[in-house]
């Protein structure tokens, strides 16, 4: 009874984990749950503390973490006594580098290179420039940077690399085909006929090509080209064409004669020279140098004999005047 004359009613007294499994709420069993009733969600209610859970270390860590990263330790103390005992080098000599080796022995070595598309060139000479050898690996071989070192050898135009798995390396080449010889400050270059400079003159395949002499001829060559088929029957008979001030041609023929050409004209005035020789021989007389630059003269220059002979015959002919016989 309190003060007011009531009486109060006894309160049972609960103990604590009741007080939260009394506020906490049920939820009830979901449709499909297995047969074993399938443990309802506890939702525990406002006011109660959530407890995290830790894991066990040995779940939290990768599997076999420790075994790899000792291998990793031992592999490192491997490979550094073998550097700093030299024996590194020995081994990256008879067998390649360790990724190309490795490779090699699960059958992706570099054990065949077809290469197709030369005539020129020599295989040999291809292998050195895209440095290939058998102690690469098909796997780990750049064929990009392999194309790129390829086409910096002058004679190779282009080229194109592909890998057929799991050892063959196919290589297709196009070349840049011998234009012309060209000879400058007294080297002789084979040039292609875009100008570009293939190699030196140490071929004898080459000495049959057209020669064409001074700076900037390689740029010219075709021009010369057109020249010698204006020729007509003389283009057996001229040796080379020397480029002058960049501008005209000067030809040599096969006796040591130059023709100089005008710098526009240059067919017409081969012309010219086709049918002095047919109708005079010129190219037969003991002259140095036929100027053909003017249209309407021709200008030739004697040899020293034939010019003194000529100016001894001048001495002794007979002036024409008075008191001389005729």
């Amino acid at each position: 009874m309190d003060g007011g004359g009531r009486y109060l009613q006894p309160m049972t007294a609960y103990p604590a984990d009741a007080a939260v499994a009394r506020a906490a709420t049920f939820e009830p069993r979901r449709p499909g749950s297995s047969r074993f009733g399938f443990l309802n969600v506890f939702r525990p209610s406002r006011g109660t503390r959530r407890r995290s859970v830790s894991l066990p270390i040995e779940r939290r860590v990768p599997r076999f973490l420790g075994t790899g990263l000792a291998l990793g330790f031992f592999g490192a103390v491997t490979v550094t006594g073998l550097w700093q005992g030299g024996h590194l080098d020995e081994i990256m000599r008879n067998h390649g580098e360790p990724h190309h080796a490795l490779a090699s022995a699960f059958g992706l070595g570099l054990d065949r290179i077809t290469i197709s598309g030369i005539s020129q060139i020599r295989e040999n000479e291809v292998l050195a420039a895209g440095g290939l050898h058998d102690k690469l690996s098909l796997a780990f071989l750049d064929v990009n940077d392999l194309r790129e070192r390829l086409e910096r050898v002058p004679m190779i135009k282009s080229a194109a690399v592909r890998k057929l798995y799991p050892n063959e390396l196919v290589i297709t080449l196009t070349e840049r085909e011998p234009h012309a010889i060209w000879q400058l400050n007294g080297e002789l270059f084979v040039i292609a006929a875009d100008g570009t400079v293939i190699d030196l003159m140490q071929d004898e395949r080459f000495v049959d090509l057209p020669l064409v002499v001074g700076e900037g001829a390689n740029m010219r060559s075709k021009d010369y080209l057109a020249l010698l088929e204006a020729a007509g029957p003389l283009k057996e008979r001229i040796r080379a064409g020397s480029l002058v001030s960049g501008r005209r041609w000067t030809l040599k023929m096969d006796n040591g004669m130059d023709v100089r050409l005008p710098e526009l004209g240059a067919a017409d005035a081969l012309a010219r020279l086709v049918k002095l020789e047919r109708e005079q021989k010129i190219l037969e007389k003991d002259v140095l140098a036929i100027d053909l630059r003017m249209a309407d003269r021709v200008v030739v220059r004697l040899t020293e004999e034939a010019a003194s002979a000529r100016a001894d015959a001048l001495k002794k002919k007979p002036m024409r005047g008075k008191g001389v016989d005729t």
